[in-house]
């Protein structure tokens, strides 16, 4: 496949009236940690924090007299929005954005701050396109897709075009950050003209990782649902320009977990001192696995594109909890310790001088006691020598580090064990965070079943987390299965899960 023509819109594009050429800052943090040269390609310094604004504006540039006063439309989980409201306002044109009801606050006061008309509709952004695409064809107005437009791939693009004039030296590869592929490909397309050998990288979360599972399976498939919290990368499917420039173009993909992308957006606070929002550091957590699966450290230097940083305030403190166990540099652990006198004091020798991180601490029984303790670790391979180190001790260890039960919902939850519960069935939900949220949930459940615990924590703008139990008769098994099928939403039994076994039954 020949990309000359969208080569030539990269490089004939208007993206810099209203954007700016942003830099390729060194990593020397993050790059004495990996051992290999990471530069941070800026788009996150553009006037909207975001590098949306170059492919909004190239494609509202184009638009006719009579395409101009019949105004636009886009649909956005908030930086394609501003992007298409900044190049409205600079054109003298009209803008209509429909955001999903769980956009962060700060996406939707930018946009409307830009002179832009905001409708929010349905609960993902699938939801926001469908409505908006009917508002297009009812109005008339054109409509600015967010990724699925060669003139918004071309603006894109011209990311791809600064890091091939800025680029240190020899490259060894570019790490994009994927949603539905706008600027995966446009980097890509126009960097594998001029720099073939550059490898090129595409970083999904593990919950929102549709071009990853399409170009394994040859199309373009659609994810049933997709996690909420890198927002920005939140698409159930690709478009049918990106995935057909990708299967040309993109050497590789890798896919991260929320731990991972909190780790990095950490990372890039360390060397920059500014916090991306999840998926603008998406990249960051891509390059990071993609270094440990290798063999030895590459030895060409390594780019990650910084893509946004409206990060919702209210977020940083998932962002911070989360951090320290997507570097592995803290783990949790769930131990039964003997009830007697220096017990406590026997367990604490064990660990040595490592700082603890937390300590929740329950009488169980008079013969034993559950502790629920976060350690400060170095790596993986560190916490495991400290459970090996307690098993040695004679203590009954789990390592609770991977039990999303126990990170987002024991570790504040640890304090008793109900002993009048008949026959609990715990469950853990997930479903769209927005104003009435909750509420909302709880009129679903109902009150077919006695709720016997429940745990909620606002997250910001993620998706809203609760852990409830369920006193359920054996014979009301099948009807408490298709009640969790009908609910709608993603829900997870933990009823045996040893968190839940040791702290809370």
């Amino acid at each position: 496949m020949s990309f000359d023509p969208l080569v030539r819109e990269i490089l004939t594009s208007r993206v810099y009236d209203v954007a700016r050429e942003t830099p390729l800052d060194p990593a020397p943090r993050l790059s004495g940690r990996l051992g290999v040269p990471v530069y941070l390609k800026r788009e996150d310094l553009q006037p909207v924090f975001s590098f949306k604004i170059r492919g909004a504006y190239n494609r509202m540039a184009r638009l006719s007299e009579a395409e101009r006063s019949r105004g636009v439309i886009a649909a956005s989980a908030g930086n394609h929005a501003q992007g298409v409201a900044m190049s409205a306002q600079h054109l003298g044109i009209r803008a209509r954005i429909v955001m999903p009801q769980t956009t962060p606050d700060i996406k939707v006061d930018a946009v409307r701050s830009r002179g832009a008309d905001v409708e929010l509709a349905g609960d993902t952004y699938a939801d926001a396109y469908a409505f908006a695409c009917e508002e297009a064809d009812r109005t008339g107005a054109t409509f600015i897709h967010p990724f699925d437009d060669p003139l918004v791939i071309a603006g894109q693009g011209t990311v791809g075009d600064e890091i091939v004039r800025q680029r240190p030296g020899d490259l060894g590869a570019i790490f994009v950050p994927v949603g539905g592929g706008g600027l995966l490909t446009g980097i890509a397309a126009y960097v594998k003209a001029m720099l073939p050998a550059v490898r090129i990288i595409g970083v999904e979360p593990v919950d929102a990782d549709a071009m990853a599972r399409s170009l394994r399976a040859g199309e373009r498939v659609v994810l049933e649902r997709v996690g909420l919290f890198a927002d920005g990368v939140a698409v159930r499917q690709v478009g049918v320009h990106t995935f057909a420039i990708a299967r040309e173009t993109v050497d590789d993909m890798v896919v991260v977990d929320n731990d991972a992308i909190c780790a990095a957006i950490k990372d890039v606070f360390d060397d920059t001192r500014t916090i991306m929002e999840p998926a603008g550091a998406l990249s960051v957590a891509g390059l990071k696995a993609w270094v440990a699966m290798q063999p030895e450290p590459p030895r060409q230097p390594l780019v990650a594109v910084l893509s946004g940083a409206n990060m919702n305030f209210d977020r940083l403190r998932f962002v911070a909890e989360r951090a320290e166990l997507g570097e592995q540099r803290e783990a949790l652990f769930a131990v039964t310790i003997p009830e007697r006198k220096g017990a406590f004091r026997q367990f604490c020798t064990i660990l040595g001088p490592r700082v603890i991180t937390e300590f929740n601490y329950r009488l169980s029984t008079r013969a034993e006691a559950h502790i629920f303790v976060g350690v400060a670790t170095r790596s993986r391979v560190d916490a495991d020598d400290v459970l090996v180190r307690l098993r040695e001790g004679g203590y009954q260890v789990t390592d609770l580090t991977q039990s999303e039960l126990a990170k987002l919902h024991v570790r504040y939850m640890v304090g008793g064990r109900s002993r009048d519960v008949a026959r609990e069935r715990v469950c853990r939900f997930e479903f769209p965070e927005r104003p009435g949220a909750l509420l909302q949930f709880l009129d679903t459940l109902g009150g077919r079943w006695n709720i016997s615990l429940f745990h909620y924590r606002n997250h910001g703008a993620d998706i809203g987390r609760v852990l409830a139990g369920f006193e359920v008769p054996v014979d009301d098994d099948g009807a408490f299965d298709g009640f969790r099928e009908a609910l709608g939403y993603r829900s997870t039994e933990e009823t045996g899960d040893d968190a839940y076994g040791r702290f809370l039954a």
